[in-house]
Formats: C-alpha cells, sequence, structure tokens
C-alpha cells in the first residue's frame, strides 16, 4: 500500500498542480459540474500526503483542509464515482465535519474520481448541497464525462510543460550541433531530394570561397564551386560529382576532386557521402564528407618521386628505407593507435558521422602505411637473400512478464512465448513497454467465462519480423479494430482503462519503423494485436 501511495503522489505532483492557480478551463469545467447536477456547489478536490487542496471552486470559498476531514479522500481511490442523495444517513460519511456543521452542512454529495491512465487517482470532481438531492443517470453519466475533461486538461497542462522543456534542450542540441559543424576541419555539404544545396560549413565556405546557393544547378556546381578532377586540369563531370552520385547511387566512399576556386589554394579533397531517407524509405536529401588531403597526396607523390630515384642505386635506396621508417612509419603508427583507442574506448559517446570520419582516418592512415611497407619491401630485397542494441525478444518478453507478475497471477492468466522469438536491433526498453502494454490488456480484457490464455509469437516478415500477442479475451468488433489505436478511444466505457495504452503502443512501433494493426484471433475467440519491427 506504501508503494502504491508514493506512486499515486508522485503521479499527483507530476502535474505541478497544487498551490497552482486553475486556469479559466478547470473553472469553466466545475461551474458546469454545478449545473448539470442542479446544484450550487462544485469543486476541484487534489488529495495530497496531508490535505484536501480546492484547486477552484464554484458557490463557495475554497481552502485547504486535513486529509483525514475530507469527504472525498473517503472512496477516491477506488476509482468508483460516489452518490449520497442524503450524506447525514450514510454511516460512513454522518461524522464527517463537513457534514455535522463543524465544516459545513452536506446533504447531498456526489464525486467523479480523477484517475490517470495509469490507474492513479489524483483527487475528486466533486457536487454538494445542503438539502437531500437526487440525480438521475444522465447527470451522473455526465458528471463522469466532466471528470475526464479535467483529466485531459490535466494532462494537456503537462504536456505543454514538457514540450516546453523539450523545445529548449532541441534548440540547445540545434546550437551545439551547429557549434560543431562550424569548428570541425571537415567539409560538410546537404543537399536537398533535387540535389539543390541546403548547407555548406565553415570549412567548405572557406575550401570554395562562397556559401551554398540553392539557386545554382546540378549541371552548374563543376563551374560554380571550381569542381575537378585529381590532375587539377579536366572540370568534374556531372557524372563524377560525389554529392550527386550519392543521391542518385545512395552511397559514395572515397571519391577524390580537386577544389580550386580562382585566387584561392587547390584543395585536394577524399569525399563520402549518403542519400537520407525516412523510416518509411521517403528521400530527405543527400550529405556528404569532404576530408582535406592535400599534404596525404602530395607526400604520396613526393614518395613515388623519392622511389623512382631510389631505384638508381640499392645503397641510395637503403638509406631512403631508413629514413622512411623513422620519419614516416612510427608517428603513423602512432596515429593509428591513437586512431583506434579513439574508437575503441570512445565508440559510445561519438555519433554516426564521428565513426565515418574516424573510420576514413584510419584507411588514410593504413593507405600509407601499406606504401611504406611496400617501399620497405623492396629496400630489403634488394640488399638482402561495427543506442539501438541487439536484443533477444525473448528475454525481452519475460522481462514484460515480471513487470507483470501482480496482474497475471491474481487473474489466474497464462501466457505463452513460444520458442524462436528472434534477435533484433530494438530499443529493450521500449519493446518492453509495448509488450508489457500488449500483455497487460489481454489480461485486463479476459472473458469472464474461461480462463485467460495468452500467446507471444513471431515469424519472419518481408524486411523484417511480425510479432503477435494473441488472447481469447472478449474480443474487438470488427468496425472498431482501426479506431482502437487512436488517443483516449474506448470501445466499452464500462470496463476498465482510459483509451491510450495503445496508442502508447503504436508510437512506439512507428517509432522502430514498423506498423501495428488488430486482428480476430484464430476461431474467432479474443484479439490479435500484430505488430511488425524492421530487420535493422
Amino acid at each position: 500500500m506504501r508503494v502504491r501511495e508514493e506512486e499515486r503522489l508522485r503521479a499527483l505532483h507530476e502535474y505541478n498542480l497544487l498551490d497552482a492557480p486553475a486556469d479559466d478551463e478547470l473553472e469553466a469545467v466545475v461551474r458546469v459540474a454545478a449545473m448539470v447536477a442542479g446544484v450550487p456547489n462544485a469543486t476541484l478536490n487534489l488529495i495530497d500526503e496531508k490535505r484536501q487542496c480546492q484547486l477552484t471552486t464554484t458557490g463557495f470559498e475554497g481552502g485547504d483542509s486535513a486529509r483525514e476531514d475530507s469527504m472525498c479522500a473517503i472512496r477516491f481511490e477506488t476509482g468508483r464515482f460516489t452518490y449520497l442523495p442524503d450524506a447525514s444517513v450514510d454511516p460512513t460519511y454522518a461524522t464527517n465535519p463537513w457534514v455535522t456543521g463543524l465544516l459545513a452542512d452536506v446533504r447531498f454529495y456526489a464525486s467523479a474520481p480523477l484517475v490517470t491512465p495509469q490507474g492513479h487517482a489524483l483527487g475528486t470532481l466533486c457536487v454538494f448541497d445542503s438539502e437531500v438531492r437526487e440525480l438521475s443517470d444522465e447527470q451522473i453519466a455526465r458528471l463522469k464525462d466532466l471528470a475526464q475533461v479535467v483529466l485531459a486538461l490535466f494532462e494537456r497542462r503537462r504536456q505543454a510543460r514538457l514540450n516546453a522543456r523539450l523545445y529548449v534542450e532541441a534548440e540547445a542540441r540545434q546550437d551545439f550541433t551547429d557549434a560543431v559543424l562550424e569548428t570541425i576541419d571537415v567539409a560538410v555539404v546537404a543537399a536537398d531530394p533535387h540535389g539543390h544545396l541546403t548547407l555548406f560549413n565553415r570549412a567548405s565556405r572557406e575550401w570554395h570561397g562562397l556559401d551554398a546557393d540553392p539557386s545554382i544547378t546540378p549541371g552548374d556546381f563543376a563551374d560554380h564551386y571550381a569542381l575537378y578532377r585529381t590532375d587539377g586540369v579536366t572540370p568534374l563531370p556531372v557524372e563524377e560529382i560525389p554529392l550527386l552520385r550519392a543521391l542518385r547511387g545512395g552511397m559514395v566512399r572515397d571519391a577524390e576532386m580537386i577544389i580550386k576556386p580562382a585566387g584561392r589554394t587547390p584543395v585536394h579533397v577524399n569525399v563520402s557521402g549518403r542519400a537520407l531517407t525516412t523510416a518509411d524509405g521517403s528521400p530527405l536529401g543527400v550529405v556528404v564528407a569532404m576530408s582535406d588531403v592535400t599534404a596525404d597526396r602530395a607526400q604520396r607523390e613526393a614518395l613515388e618521386n623519392a622511389l623512382t630515384e631510389l631505384r638508381r642505386s640499392n645503397t641510395e635506396l637503403e638509406q631512403f628505407a631508413g629514413v622512411v621508417s623513422h620519419d614516416l612509419a612510427a608517428p603513423l603508427a602512432v596515429v593509428h593507435g591513437y586512431l583506434e583507442l579513439l574508437a575503441d574506448n570512445y565508440r559510445e559517446n561519438l555519433d554516426e558521422l564521428a565513426h565515418k570520419w574516424i573510420d576514413s582516418a584510419v584507411r588514410a592512415v593504413g593507405r600509407v602505411q601499406g606504401l611504406i611497407d611496400a617501399l620497405l619491401s623492396y629496400a630489403r630485397a634488394g640488399s638482402e637473400p561495427c543506442r539501438r542494441a541487439q536484443a533477444d525478444l525473448g528475454e525481452v518478453a519475460k522481462l514484460a512478464l515480471l513487470d507483470l507478475h501482480e496482474v497475471i497471477e491474481p487473474a489466474g492468466a497464462r501466457v505463452e512465448l513460444v520458442p524462436g522469438l528472434p534477435t533484433l536491433a530494438v530499443d529493450p526498453t521500449l519493446i518492453r513497454q509495448l509488450l508489457q502494454n500488449l500483455i497487460g490488456n489481454a489480461v485486463k480484457y479476459r472473458h469472464p467465462d474461461r480462463p485467460s490464455r495468452i500467446t507471444v509469437a513471431a515469424g519472419p516478415d518481408p524486411g523484417g519480423w511480425r510479432v503477435t500477442v494473441t488472447d481469447n479475451g472478449i474480443g474487438i468488433p470488427a468496425s472498431d479494430r482501426a479506431r482502437v489505436f487512436e488517443m483516449f478511444t474506448q470501445i466499452d466505457g464500462e470496463l476498465p482503462g482510459y483509451g491510450v495504452g495503445l496508442s502508447t503502443c503504436q508510437r512506439i512501433v512507428e517509432r522502430h519503423g514498423g506498423t501495428i494493426r488488430a486482428e480476430a484471433a484464430p476461431g474467432g475467440q479474443g484479439t490479435t494485436i500484430a505488430f511488425t519491427l524492421p530487420e535493422a
């Protein structure tokens, strides 16, 4: 009980409502509640550790009172509507100070509990009068509806506060990203799906001598941005421009060209890039990263020239090999070692683009080292004789069952995990939440006339896997199977739940690039919720 109360209080404080002024919408709902009940008094009560806080009232001056004096605190955690035509004749309420005259002379009393989708009771929407009164079924139903409106307003306020915080965080992340792009010495260029440029970072602007111009057509890139083949003389044909190649083919690795704008030092660059797409494969554009390899290529040319000279004499060749070994091979080995340390020890702290840069650097060092090794061998010959993580779906499902132990066991439900559940690149925490929601729903909506049986299975699907959670419960009418994933949708208002769980499941599946749907269970008794998870 203590743990449950702590969870309830956390949920209450998360809404940040206590001791805060009610907005106009909440005040309007309370006034409407009084009108629906036909009484002068209504209040929105929140129950915390020690008190009843009347957030807003109509018909009387509200305030705080002790929780033990509260009429609403008596039954609000049951989640059921309370209706007393005459509270003075109810043994539970007759001695309450709100009834005896100590705080008020309440006779008629009705309250609708405010219960979150997670089952935490925050308080009540309460109507009362000093005279004995009765409510019709229609009035009770409308008061329940108003309680749901209050909860929706609470949630909207909470979500607005979260969105504001997320916006600030997103702004900070964007500022950080911009700072990184403007600081690094790698040129980053991006274009839209039609090849029109949208981004030049600092290095790109410095090398080209100008900024990205979306009005320049791809066919004019070589001329406008001074792009040449590696000979530094031949303008780069449009079909060889790395950005456009990546846009057409999806990826380019280690392409080379020279940027040679008038009046500036030419830059020999190594280019890698890829096309960008959404989760469903729709094109977003393309991005390429260019590394300055001018010095590397100049060094390679110098080594090749030196090799030609070394052929004149084995003695001169041996002397050159010693110089290369000492002055080039050792520093390159150090560079290679530090790159490996960076990749191994800081991998989790680096994003995908950083890994690409490290991999490109390792490959470049390896190429130079290979050339040096070849030169050394030649000299001797002349003088001597890969925050999705791989997760086992079966193990994730077992963890979900552990979470649901206190729900499954009292219901007498039996859950079977069919062998062969795959290992997939997913977010294990989100998939655990997904399975917990689906299995919990299956238990919650079990059929009263038969033992609850639930099966979790999976099978190959084009591009990934199809996972199913099948029950033998009350089922979902065919006409409602599409809309059950809409927020706040309830098929039967008499059953528990607030129409949020399946919406949450849909969000989790869509974040993984999959789809989810409700179907009739095989044999027609119960429901199958089927969702897809892409292979990668």
